[in-house]
């Protein structure tokens, strides 16, 4: 299989003009404004190619992702040193910015906050587990169970954006439903986090997408638990859990509507075709186009009754034809592959040098060069101690670089043994 290569769209066509210009990378000064980059956008930290230039940081990035040459806009009126805004990723605003009640936790490393991150996971999934059993038997949901560890969730998030969204490769087969409803909460709040959502609307995108499938507890158990795929009909009822899910959240929580918009919109498609109310992408809520995606990706990488898990490149890759193909919002599936990486944790990956390793941690200054851990050498031999090596940080010639993402099982190698042995 080879390394994962994710088609752009073509550019739209320019005017000819003159108020354009291909500069080089040592002719970049603050105040420019770039209108396109000798880059693909995943191989950047930037997300979108056409911004403002602020800071002579930013050119240092750009120079380190190996920019040589780029196109300029001379006519644009200069810009100001400042924050690079990105107030067009959407066309509404998340929620109304409320005051903060909470002071930002400080910044950790990724491995001194794993530990916590681990935790709190399992703290979700059994919080989840035991709101789901409550709708199952009629029971009001304990809200304020919810909120704190969402809450817990939150904060590892401001810590470290990546180890909790690290955690998303756990599955369990005969627990899908509850980890399926952690993995899109703590994935749905790294976009958001990434995206720049005060505490407020982290705290709603990550209540109301740990509950988007609470009215699948409404669903009859020889339908939700068929060993195989649905029957027409059967899907007809399997899609009744997005309006009992809604019900049982607005009967029974007290919570908003924004708490409730992504159980009811995570179905919706931006291009019309989703359901319950075949919403178009200018009635969806935000908070309802990043489920919709994260409720996609999880499920593709799960092993359920009727397929097998897909590698996460192989999901990547599914998720943006959909955007392509307007049925996902491609801004948003563009930004949550920045943020899972261009080869997620937990990804089993063949090396130039014919070695074997298992991703560790994403760079997102280097997309393409994550944090490995070398588990085979060249010569297909088990090594006894795993190798930690950045492939960003290397002093090797030729450097070690990723050739092919390769299935697990082909690979005979369990991500999960090396990454974390307690966690599920």
């Amino acid at each position: 299989m080879e390394a994962i290569r994710y088609p752009l769209p073509d550019d739209p066509p320019q005017p000819d003009t003159l108020m354009k210009k291909r500069i080089g990378i040592d002719e970049l000064r603050p105040g420019m404004l770039v209108e396109k980059l000798d880059r693909a956008w995943f191989t950047t930290p930037f997300f979108r190619h056409k911004m403002a230039i602020t800071s002579d940081q930013q050119i240092a990035q750009l120079k380190a992702c190996g920019v040589q040459t780029l196109i300029v806009n001379l006519e644009a009126e200069e810009v100001k040193e400042g924050p690079v805004l990105e107030s067009d990723i959407t066309d509404e605003p998340a929620v109304p910015a409320e005051k903060e009640t909470a002071s930002v936790p400080p910044l950790v490393s990724f491995d001194e906050e794993l530990p916590a991150a681990r935790q709190i996971y399992q703290a979700a999934k059994i919080v989840i587990q035991d709101a789901m059993h409550d709708v199952r038997f009629g029971r009001a949901i304990n809200v304020d169970a919810v909120r704190k560890v969402v809450s817990d969730m939150m904060d590892s998030v401001f810590r470290n954006p990546d180890a909790l969204s690290s955690l998303s490769r756990l599955k369990r087969f005969d627990e899908y439903t509850f980890f399926h409803s952690v993995n899109t909460a703590l994935l749905a709040m790294s976009v958001g986090r990434s995206l720049g959502f005060d505490r407020s609307a982290l705290h709603v995108v990550g209540v109301g997408t740990l509950l988007h499938d609470i009215g699948k507890m409404k669903i009859p158990l020889e339908v939700l638990n068929k060993p195989g795929r649905f029957e027409a009909h059967e899907m007809e009822i399997m899609k009744q859990h997005v309006l009992r899910g809604v019900a049982v959240l607005n009967s029974t929580t007290g919570l908003g509507d924004s708490y409730v918009q992504p159980a009811l919109e995570h179905h919706e498609r931006v291009n019309g075709a989703g359901y319950p109310h075949r919403r178009a992408k200018h009635d969806i809520s935000q908070f309802g186009l990043i489920t919709a995606i994260v409720d996609i990706y999880d499920a593709m990488t799960s092993d359920r009754c009727y397929h097998k898990g897909q590698p996460a490149h192989q999901a990547l890759q599914f998720l943006y034809r959909l955007s392509l193909e307007g049925h996902l919002d491609s801004t948003l599936v563009q930004r949550f592959i920045q943020v899972v990486g261009v080869y997620p944790v937990g990804s089993v990956v063949e090396l130039n040098t014919g070695e074997t390793g298992i991703v560790k941690r994403v760079n997102h200054h280097a997309p393409l060069a994550p944090i490995v851990l070398l588990v085979r050498s060249a010569g297909n031999t088990l090594l006894s101690k795993p190798n930690e090596q950045d492939l960003s940080l290397q002093a090797e010639t030729p450097p070690r670089n990723i050739m092919a993402v390769l299935p697990p099982q082909q690979a005979g190698i369990d991500p999960t043994l090396y990454l974390d042995k307690k966690a599920a």
